[in-house]
């Protein structure tokens, strides 16, 4: 695999940056590895171990050095989606296999609900398609909950909340919000407030990607082979949950992963995972 190279892509409302690691060998469609709102720096682990493929990361619009020019407070699966679209043509047209993670397993269901075509493969490692759970409510207004925090009291007490909803198992209790919040230092999470209101997560993605309604009757009805991923020891929280879930409604079955939730992670983001074990699990999933 070479080293990456840097591009540049205008879409609507934004300039994307993408990054081509070429194969040194084979002849296998390109992989893109996707997130939001993690950007491209966070797959480098886990591009190191499929040097035989073309790699493509990317950073989502208003993300890392993606820039929005739109001016618009939040980006909406449906934009992500149509970004990734405009990638792929980019690139060639496709189709192409897809590892997405979190967020961006949620916009790239939206891809393919949308342009199957364009896509062989997709694993979508624990999608947090919160309407897809049975406890919806509750989990869509705990999320809710987390942004109002953020928006009344800054970035460390909106993460604290978030760390606290997302490693939650089991279902969402109905009165989460009422209870006595964890406080950002128990996390060494900033206690002061800065003013800022622009967080990539809280304030352009949170909601729209949580409370995203997904088109499953296109997601059954498309020629792409769609895998939900979920992690070995991420059993009970709602990410987990929800993969679950969207899997039992396309009718197939998850692929447990090893570690959690970021489990293709190396120790370079303060969640270390397992990348060198979660490489082989991907491989074998992809060349089924």
């Amino acid at each position: 695999m070479s080293e990456p190279k840097t591009h540049t892509l205008e879409v609507p409302g934004g300039i994307l940056h993408y990054d081509v690691r070429e194969a040194e060998a084979g002849g296998a469609p390109a992989l893109l590895m996707i997130g939001s709102p993690m950007d491209a720096s966070g797959f480098a682990a886990l591009a190191g171990h499929f040097r035989d493929r073309t790699v493509v990361t990317y950073d989502p619009r208003g993300i890392g050095r993606s820039e929005r020019t739109d001016g618009a407070g939040e980006s909406t699966p449906e934009q992500h989606a149509d970004d990734l679209h405009r990638l792929i043509t980019a690139l060639g047209g496709g189709p192409v296999d897809i590892f997405a993670s979190s967020g961006g397993a949620v916009n790239a269901l939206v891809l393919v609900a949308r342009h199957p075509e364009q896509v062989r493969t997709l694993v979508a490692h624990e999608p947090p398609a919160a309407q897809a759970l049975p406890d919806r409510e509750h989990a869509l207004a705990a999320v809710a909950d987390i942004r109002r925090t953020y928006e009344r009291d800054g970035f460390g007490p909106a993460m604290a909340k978030f760390i606290a909803v997302s490693s939650l198992r089991g279902e969402i209790p109905a009165d989460l919000a009422d209870r006595p919040a964890p406080g950002p230092a128990d996390f060494g999470l900033p206690t002061e407030d800065d003013g800022s209101r622009d967080d990539v997560l809280f304030r352009q993605n949170l909601i729209t990607c949580t409370h995203h309604e997904h088109d499953f009757d296109a997601l059954r009805a498309s020629s792409t082979r769609v895998v939900i991923g979920v992690g070995a020891e991420s059993e009970g929280e709602m990410a987990h949950r929800a993969g679950v879930a969207v899997a039992e409604r396309l009718g197939t079955a998850p692929v447990t992963f090893p570690s959690h939730h970021g489990g293709f992670l190396d120790g370079d983001f303060g969640m270390k995972g397992d990348p060198d074990a979660f490489a082989v699990t991907l491989r074998q999933v992809l060349a089924e």
